[in-house]
């Protein structure tokens, strides 16, 4: 397959030290990428330089060979949509609002929204299980509705590129399957590349068909899971020890956590 995504020895920091550094990947059409690690990895940062919304201080983010720093917003939003671990909306946008947002890189003319951007939204917000909201405010919903409402939101705009960090933060079980469930259908239907960022390891083992391990900046491990996902990976970049066995239906690796063993001497006397 081609590379829709090609990093190379790209570097990133705030200040100082370096929060991404010397770090390359390829990400090929059609792909679901898992990116995991413990936390400080980089991992937000990465999702951020591959969005264009960072810049890297060293090296290059391409995609489909353009630098992504000289693309136009619009050209990229068109390509590419986002889902941060958490989102701000400052106005009392309703529900339906903010998912038809997700229409805007589509209009022409005067920008107003067409028949056609009206049932992408409303069939959005349907996957998502928010139809029944579009009259909310999205201050007044729970931590949940709101994931999923800019989930709807990002999936209203059609891009070939998905690039999601924490996508099943704040949800319940259910809706933590149902929302790899519908990644699963978009790549396999329409092609869509999936980039997504998860803490769950067991989700991004069984979900993902190659993952990365960043570990203190750079990347560790990259393959698929069976090959990243190793007693021997996981205590060097989380610094514990697990059970990995094989998960009953995938085959896929299966983390389990060992019982945790009471630690008086940090309890404060």
């Amino acid at each position: 397959m081609d590379a829709c995504y090609q990093l190379r020895d790209v570097s990133f920091r705030y200040a100082q030290p370096w929060v991404l550094e010397g770090c390359s990947l390829d990400v090929s059409d059609g792909e679901i990428l898992g990116v995991v690690g413990a936390n400080g990895s980089g991992k937000t940062s990465l999702l951020k330089l591959m969005a264009g919304l960072l810049r890297p201080q060293k090296g290059r983010v391409c995609l489909h060979g353009s630098d992504v720093a000289t693309l136009p917003p619009l050209e990229m939003a068109r390509l590419v949509a986002l889902v941060p671990q958490e989102s701000q909306v400052l106005f009392p946008f309703t529900v339906g609002e903010l998912v038809l947002m997700g229409r805007f890189v589509h209009q022409r003319g005067w920008g107003w929204e067409s028949g056609e951007d009206l049932r992408i939204a409303r069939h959005a917000m349907r996957i998502m299980e928010v139809d029944h909201l579009a009259t909310r405010t999205f201050q007044a919903l729970s931590g949940g509705e709101r994931h999923r409402t800019v989930i709807a939101r990002a999936l209203a705009q059609h891009t070939p590129i998905l690039l999601l960090d924490e996508p099943t933060a704040f949800l319940d079980l259910k809706h933590q399957i149902d929302i790899y469930g519908v990644l699963k259908e978009l790549n396999r239907e329409r092609h869509v590349t999936v980039v997504v960022v998860s803490h769950d390891l067991n989700l991004a083992s069984q979900y993902c068909d190659r993952l990365l391990l960043l570990h203190e900046g750079r990347p560790y491990r990259t393959g698929p899971p069976k090959d990243v996902l190793t007693v021997e990976h996981l205590r060097v970049t989380y610094g514990c020890d697990v059970l990995i066995d094989a998960h009953p239906m995938t085959g896929t690796p299966r983390i389990t956590l060992p019982r945790a063993e009471a630690r008086p001497h940090l309890i404060p006397q």
